[in-house]
Order: structure tokens, then sequence, then C-alpha cells
């Protein structure tokens, strides 16, 4: 079955369920609502047209900065971007006080969870995205009933994501340790993280403190094809003086 037989079956087979089916590259992708994923998830599962027995992944998603640009110019520049410097993205620099995620275009959508099916009967795949209707407690349907594989995946998105899974029967950490503050992927965790992990030669044992790395100011350079030939000229020059004075 091609990529749109597959589109088609599925506008017919789900219609107004669908809130989006559209083709990414080679590959399918729907939308639908958390309250539709289980029903949407077994009939692709187990009817005919689509027999999707494997799920490959599930990963999270946060939209916090989705089209907030950091970058101030367009163009190569000798001095380097404003990257580290004019701060847009909340998290990217801890000691910003200011609320950066107030005015991004996804604060309502910000968190989803995205399930990649296998049909290996059919030899073709799929993409399912479920947004969290609520972006302060991010919950998602468990498909964990459906796909057993379900089960470590969900586990890290909850884990990285902070994405809460309804009707997981084990759902907690699985990537970071027990103690581990916040949810390390999403766009507001800080880069540095809030606390770091050292052995203490003193209690000779491994303890837990505030975070101490300071954040650096990165303002990547590139260099253009003149400035690089105006650099290789005057290295040119300061050899031949060189030369010439011994």
């Amino acid at each position: 079955m091609s990529t749109q037989d597959l589109l088609a079956h599925l506008r017919e087979r789900f219609g107004e369920t669908l809130l989006e089916a559209r083709l990414a590259g080679d590959e399918v992708g729907i939308e639908v609502a958390p309250q539709d994923l289980p029903a949407t998830a077994r009939a692709l599962r187990d009817e005919a047209p689509f027999r999707f027995e494997q799920l490959v992944d599930v990963c999270g998603v946060d939209y916090l900065a989705y089209g907030v640009d950091e970058w101030a110019t367009e163009e190569t520049t000798r001095t380097g971007f404003s990257r580290g410097v004019e701060a847009k993205v909340a998290g990217r620099l801890p000691m910003l006080e200011e609320d950066l995620s107030v005015e991004t275009p996804h604060k309502d959508r910000r968190f989803a969870a995205v399930y990649h099916l296998l049909s290996v009967s059919l030899n073709q795949r799929l993409r399912i995205k479920v947004f969290a209707p609520d972006a302060a407690l991010p919950v998602i349907p468990s498909l964990i009933d459906i796909w057993n594989g379900a089960d470590w995946f969900e586990r890290e998105a909850f884990d990285l994501f902070g994405i809460m899974f309804a009707g997981h029967p084990d759902l907690r950490r699985i990537l970071t340790d027990y103690g581990f503050i916040g949810h390390p992927f999403r766009k507001d965790f800080p880069l540095s993280g809030n606390v770091e992990v050292i052995y203490d030669a003193e209690k000779q044992r491994v303890i837990y403190q505030p975070v101490t790395i300071e954040p650096r100011v990165l303002v990547p350079r590139v260099i253009r094809a003149e400035d690089a030939a105006e650099a290789a000229g005057t290295l040119d020059a300061s050899v031949a003086k060189e030369a010439q004075d011994a």
C-alpha cells in the first residue's frame, strides 16, 4: 500500500476524529485528541487496512519555544551572532528573572506525545501526535494495554518531559536518578541543571549540592570568505617581514 493509499484509508475510516492527516516526507502523520487516542490506536492495530502490530517508539515534544529565534542577524558577521546574549528561550540562562515563555506561540499546546507505528505485515509506517490539553499538568492516555512496548517508552517521556500517561501501571523515572529535580528535556529546564553530584572527601561519600557551574555566554563567530582572504594576506605579509628582518 502506498502512503497516499494509507492516508486515504485513514481519512475514510476515522473522518473528523483526525485533527490532522498529512504526508510528511515519505511517512503519514496524523493528530488525534487525547480522548480518541485509545480507540484509534486499537483500530490501527487490529483492522485489516492498517495492521500496525509494532509500536517502535514514543517521543515527547515540548513546543514551548517553537518558532522563537534567538539569532539577531540574517547574515554572517565578523563579530558573531547574539545567541547567548539576548536570550529569548526560558531556561537557557538560569540567572534570568524574566518569564520568557509568556509570548511563545505554542503556549496552549505545549506538550505532545508522538507514537511511531510499524506494520510488519504491510510494510508501512505511521506517526500519531497527541497534545496534552493542560500544559500545567500534561496528561495523555497510556497505550500499554494495546502495545506492551509502550511501557518503557512512556516512562521515558514522563521522565524527560513530565508527561503523565493515565493508566500506566508503573509510571516512574527510568533515565534520571530517583531524586532528580525537574524534567531535563523541557525547554525551561536550566542547561546547567539544578543540582550536581560530587564526592565529598571530608564526608567520604557522594553528595548532592546546588549546581556551581557558571553559565557561559556562547557567541559563535562566522568568518566570511573575504575575511578569511584578508586574514591570509595579513599572515603572508607578516611572514615576509619576518624573513626580511632575519
